[in-house]
């Protein structure tokens, strides 16, 4: 990985110039990241990329052409020599990958110096709100798909650079496969893809179209165990020339355009009569968790999900914000109207019935005692991250991840699984 040093803004270096030349860089400090409010609509988030900040900070370092850049702007050689030796040397702790969280939630703290802490807000912001909007999008579109495949295919709809991250975020959400072979190759997400309308129409002519020869192309390619396209033109007869070609052990048959509901039910009942039984029906085209839940009546085996998924289904961020909280041991606060922040460094349990289901979270001064459960179930959530700017060992895997992430949902009550807009799942207590 090249250096992530400039994934940053200018104004971070500008108050690191600052306090260096004023004395307060080496303040103890603790910084936390933190949502407000959730998205309008959403009744919880799931917090993803802090797998993938950890591996950025190990690549956080100011190399020549880096210090070039900053150099264009800051007059100050103590400065910049202070850069060119900046290792993260603080701690870490965050909520892991899939879990949970809701308004005010302290989902990371980073404690170290002023200096080596401020320069990583635009870093850590920048993939937790990203990977954390697309993976709350995704883990509300798995629950309206009720335990049906869910494949990701939004590569097209994002930049180039984000998509793998789109695609890891998804399948942490419980996604089960991507078409973005850059994130089979870097984060192991299981692949999938077929074939589009352009295969099919290359094998047409002027006197009509001829499918059979695409079907028995991509047949002859991939086996029978794949799914084709059956939409292009006469749907009906893309179904019936699917099946002359594959033999009714077709893998599966997807449908890209037009009422997905009454087509499916059409083509499944044609499948059945043809002897298809087991051939699968998948669907795509502008899915959201609303059109994927209205469809879950539908004789669907499985849904393709592109754009809706890769700009997080209307919330692109999770709103996230990076704030000072305290500085050597005191708290400190923001007092701005409608962005205060609560000052003091913290710690975070979440209280359950013996059933399982989530009653509460509860946000405490680091320093105080654990409140009282008062027969409830308690879950500590910040774990470690990173010790003396190293990782810590035996951090969760993505598969680990993606069964945090169907605990979770499972432990919620139910109102808050709904789609329709609400308050948050559970609410959460500050105590000072």
């Amino acid at each position: 990985m090249r250096s992530t040093a400039l994934l940053t803004d200018q104004y971070e270096l500008t108050m690191l110039a600052a306090a260096l030349g004023d004395g307060s860089a080496h303040r103890r400090c603790t910084f936390e990241v933190f949502a407000r409010r959730l998205p309008n609509g959403r009744r919880y988030g799931v917090v993803a990329g802090t797998g993938r900040l950890v591996d950025a900070l190990a690549h956080f370092r100011f190399e020549e052409s880096e210090l070039a850049i900053a150099a264009g702007f800051l007059d100050s050689s103590k400065t910049i020599d202070w850069l060119r030796d900046y290792r993260f040397t603080g701690d870490i702790d965050g909520y892991p990958e899939g879990e949970l969280y809701f308004p005010g939630s302290p989902i990371l703290s980073v404690r170290g110096s002023f200096a080596e802490c401020v320069l990583l807000e635009t870093l850590a912001l920048s993939i937790l709100n990203h990977d954390s909007a697309i993976a709350s999008a995704a883990a509300r579109m798995v629950s309206a798909a009720d335990g049906r495949r869910m494949i990701e295919m939004g590569s097209r709809r994002a930049h180039e650079l984000a998509a793998p991250s789109c695609s890891r975020a998804a399948y942490l959400a419980g996604f089960d496969a991507t078409s973005n072979l850059e994130a089979v190759r870097r984060f192991g997400v299981p692949g999938a893809g077929t074939s589009a309308h352009a295969f099919t129409l290359l094998h047409s002519a002027a006197d009509g179209a001829h499918e059979a020869a695409a079907f028995r192309g991509q047949i002859e390619a991939l086996g029978i165990g794949t799914t084709l396209l059956v939409d292009t033109f006469d749907i009906t007869q893309g179904v019936a020339t699917a099946i002359e070609i594959a033999g009714p052990e077709l893998g599966g048959v997807r449908i890209d355009s037009g009422d997905l509901g009454v087509l499916a039910r059409q083509v499944r009942d044609q499948l059945d009569g043809l002897g298809a039984t087991k051939t699968r029906i998948v669907v795509s085209g502008d899915l959201d968790e609303y059109a994927i839940a209205a469809l879950r009546a539908e004789p669907v085996d499985a849904y393709g999900v592109g754009t809706s998924l890769v700009t997080g289904s209307g919330a692109p961020t999770a709103g996230m914000v990076y704030k000072l909280v305290e500085v050597d041991g005191l708290p400190v606060a923001k007092r701005s109207s409608h962005k205060e922040s609560r000052g003091g460094t913290k710690k975070a349990i979440r209280l359950s019935r013996r059933t399982g289901t989530v009653v509460e979270e509860i946000v405490y001064p680091a320093a105080g005692n654990q409140p009282a459960a008062n027969g409830f179930e308690v879950r500590e959530l910040l774990a470690p991250l990173v010790r003396g700017g190293e990782p810590v060992d035996g951090l969760p895997t993505l598969a680990d991840s993606r069964k945090l992430v169907a605990r979770g949902l499972v432990s919620l009550p139910w109102e808050g699984l709904k789609l329709s807009a609400g308050e948050p799942a559970i609410p959460t207590t500050f105590v000072n």
